[in-house]
Formats: structure tokens, sequence, C-alpha cells
């Protein structure tokens, strides 16, 4: 590393300080959108009205876009009240909480990242099959290999720095958007208010033979948008490289209501195209379904193309989402120091061949055993969920305790902004359900890890009491989790 430089406020060196000027404000709301705009939203509109009606979207949408948007202002009010914090999510979590939530936080977030790399690698090559049926679902030894030559030409970009890898992701983004905008402007023309408005409330809809309560409807699409905002932290994640601090909160709230947009429309507009009961029907990605109905069957390939180069660019961005946090973490001392080492390019160089080459691994495992890889994934999912939970309570606790505020400043706004911020992270995480419980299973062995690191570092372990009351309670609801799966009452996804 380069000496300080004298105007470095947060103590970067000067080649981290080189970096941290290359990505602006576009590229920044690039990332964030570009990580929550995946392959979730091509299924939105089967998701959601498979068991719920218009009525009941129009609610779950209300609370989702309250909670999503507390949770986009709650990051950038702590980019504005911690500028010192450069690692995001993880960051935060560290600082409100301690080492060990901090390392928790850390080690679930960058598990959920990588591995779901994996996923979005097979689904691009599911995707192609619409072209080229030899890649089948994209898991057999074709989709592998062509899923493998993709992984190493991200990483390839990545090597070659931060800002390259992003200007790539900013293009894709930007084409993927315009995909999306086609399919809008196509519901647009088709639709209907008597197929919008038709059973409103639901009365008529069965799910495994039984009418659900509006309550059960709301519910089932909250679950849909528990998982499709996932990214919305991105621009924090990546601060280190940010121009300007303050782009960082202006790019969350930015692509937060970018993608609240889509998300409304993809799925409203679709609600007016079709009705419900065949909405819910359709196979997915059931964007190419309701396509296919408006102008033809160009339609379904037409998005499937998006599909291809929208999980392209979240394939892009999680990758350096995934690569970023160990960096960030092992410069803080809390992931092993040799996760911090950088290339030529300033790019989180070990980081990313050990996060790469755990993807790689793990697609030659769906290859030869994709039982074992869907049963990991399904413990690695909600992982990623307490995070925000950490994040919005420490919020909470800074306005709460005047921390980084002048004296007579109002915090009023702010205490009840991170409140319902927390409530609602809280809310993700029941919504989660059983995939919560599974993310147990893998934070018990993030104690062991943590553990490891800290005598390695020849550091003191020592917890504090509410870190030794999680630590128990993590382990058993571990054990309370395994004893349910032996039961059948926990499914693992398949």
């Amino acid at each position: 590393m380069s000496e300080h430089t004298s105007d470095n406020k947060h103590g970067l060196s000067a080649a981290e300080n080189i970096s941290e000027k290359k990505l602006g404000l576009s590229a920044l709301v690039a990332l964030v959108i570009g990580s929550m705009i995946g392959g979730g939203v091509f299924s939105l509109p089967q998701n959601m009205a498979y068991s719920a009606s218009t009525g009941a979207l129009l609610i779950g949408w209300g609370v989702t876009a309250v909670g999503m948007i507390c949770l986009a202002l709650i990051f950038q009010l702590l980019n504005r009240r911690r500028p010192d914090l450069e690692g995001g999510i993880y960051s935060y979590a560290r600082a409100g909480f301690g080492d060990f939530i901090g390392f928790q936080a850390a080690w679930g977030y960058w598990f959920s990242a990588w591995l779901g790399n994996v996923s979005y690698a097979v689904l691009m090559f599911s995707a192609l099959s619409f072209f080229f049926p030899v890649f089948g679902l994209g898991n057999n030894w074709q989709s592998i290999l062509g899923a493998s030559a993709m992984l190493w030409l991200v990483h390839t970009l990545v090597l070659k720095g931060v800002q390259e890898a992003a200007l790539i992701n900013t293009i894709l983004t930007v084409v993927k958007v315009l995909v999306l905008m086609v399919f809008i402007c196509a519901a647009v023309v088709a639709f209907r208010l008597d197929v919008f408005s038709s059973d409103f409330w639901g009365r008529l809809i069965q799910v495994d033979n039984q009418h659900p309560a509006l309550f059960e409807q709301v519910k089932s699409t909250m679950l849909v948008t528990t998982w499709v905002f996932i990214g919305i932290e991105g621009a924090t994640v990546v601060s280190t490289r940010a121009a300007r601090r303050n782009d960082i909160g202006k790019a969350t709230v930015l692509g937060l209501l970018g993608c609240l947009a889509i998300y409304l429309l993809v799925s409203l507009l679709s609600m007016g195209v079709l009705e419900q009961a065949a909405l819910g029907q359709l196979k997915n990605p059931s964007m190419a379904g309701v396509l296919e109905h408006i102008v033809g069957a160009w339609g379904a390939k037409f998005v499937a193309a998006g599909v291809i180069l929208s999980v392209a660019g979240a394939l892009l961005a999680w990758t350096l989402f995934a690569a970023e946090l160990p960096y960030v973490a092992a410069k803080d001392g809390m992931f092993p120091r040799f996760f911090g080492k950088t290339g030529v390019h300033n790019s989180p160089e070990t980081a990313l061949w050990v996060t790469n080459g755990l993807i790689q691994l793990f697609l030659l495992l769906t290859l030869f055993y994709s039982a074992g890889y869907q049963a990991l994934f399904s413990i690695a999912t909600a992982a990623i969920l307490p995070p925000y939970v950490f994040s919005a309570a420490y919020g909470l606790k800074l306005a709460w305790r005047g921390e980084s505020y002048q004296d007579g400043e109002s915090r009023g706004g702010d205490i009840i902004l991170a409140l319902i911020g927390t409530l609602y992270g809280i809310w993700l995480c029941y919504a989660a359900g059983g995939q919560m419980m599974l993310s147990s299973l893998l934070f018990v062995p993030g104690i062991a890890v943590y553990a490891w690191h800290k005598s390695s570092l020849g550091a003191p372990l020592l917890f504090k009491p509410f870190e030794i009351v999680i630590a128990v309670l993590l382990v058993l609801l571990a054990i309370l989790t395994l004893v349910m799966i032996a039961q059948g009452q926990i499914q693992l996804v398949s």
C-alpha cells in the first residue's frame, strides 16, 4: 500500500483514493437497479397472480412501497451520518452491534451473494434454451460449460478494474430496462379495465382447494416482493469506490424508486391483460406468456432474450458485491487478511478468486449432484435478510441516542423512519418463513469461523452477554430446523 495522502478523510491509501473517484451517480444507480432486476421480474405476473387478487396485490404493493422506501432512506441516512463506514450493510451491523454481529452479517451476505450467482448462471442458460434447445434446463454439461466460460469472462472484467465492470453493467442495465419498457408499453395498449377489476378481492381464488382470506393473499404477494428487492443496498456495498459520498444515498433511493415503478407496472398491467386464473397458470418466465398473448409467438422469445441480458447484468453486479464485501471486511480485520489483497487495477483480486472459485465448484455440483446445491441454496437464501434488520436497527439506535447529531437537531422524523424500517425488516424475516429457519444452518458454522479467525489474530474471544444469547439461540434454532427437516415440516427448494 502507498502512503496515506494528507487529504484522505477516511484513511484510504492513494491507490484506493483514486479508485474512489471512478464510480459516479449513474454507475451507482445502475448497480442498484442491475442487482435488483435479475430474473425475478420476468416471473412476477404468475408469481403474484397465483394466489392473490388485484385488490390484495394493490395492498401488498402499498405496504412494500412504504417499507422499502423507508429502508432506502435509512441507507441514505446512515451514509450521511456515518460516512466513515465504508462496508455498507455489513459495516452498519458491526458499528451498531459489535464484531460478532458484524461478522455474521458479512458471512451471511457473502455466502448468499456468491451462491445466488450460481443460480443466475443456471437461469441464464435455461433461458438460452429458448433459442438453443441443447441447453435444456440450464444444468446439463453444455450449460455448465457455457456458464463456466461466462463466469471467468466476468472475473476478467472485474480484474481489469471495478470502473470497467461497472460500465458494462450500466450498459446491460439500460438494455434490460428498455426490454421491460417494451413489455410495459404493450401491456398498456392491451390493458382492459373489466379484466383488471374481475374478482377484485379474490373470492373465486382457490389454492390447494381452499379459498385464501384477504390477509393470506396479501402475505403471498409480499413473499414475492421480499426477494425482488434484494440488492437495494448495492451502492453501500461499493461505497469505497464512489466518487462522492452523497451519491451513495441518492443512488439507493433513485434505484429503489425506478425498480418499484417497473415492478408495479409489470404486475398490475398484467392483471388487466389476462384474468387472474389464467395468469396463475402460466409457466415462468410468465412475462413471456403475457407478451405472447399480446403480440404473438415472437413475444416469448423477446422476453427470453430479456431474461438472458437481465441475468447477465445481475451476475456482473453481484460478482462485484460478492468480492467487495470480504475485501472490505478483511481491511477491517473481520475476514482473513488475504481477502484484502488488490490487483494491478485496484480490484479485490484475492476475494474475487476465492469467490469465483467457489461459484465454479458449485456449478460443477449442479451437474453431478443438483440436490446438494439446491439444499445449500435453500440454506443461504434468507441469510441476506438479517443485515437489513441490523442496518435499520442501527439507524434507530443512532437517531434515538442522538449520535452524530448536533445539539438541538431534530431527530423525530429519523426515529419514526428507522422504526418503520426496522419493523419492516423483521417482517421480511417473518415472511421468509422456513427459509429463514434454514439460514440458521449457515450462521452456526459462522460462529466457529469467527472464533477461529479471532484466535488466528491472537485476539481474545470475548463474547458480550447478548452475543452469547444470540449464539445459543442460533444453535437451538439450527437443531430445531434439522428436526423439522427430518419430519418433513420444512422442505428444501427443488
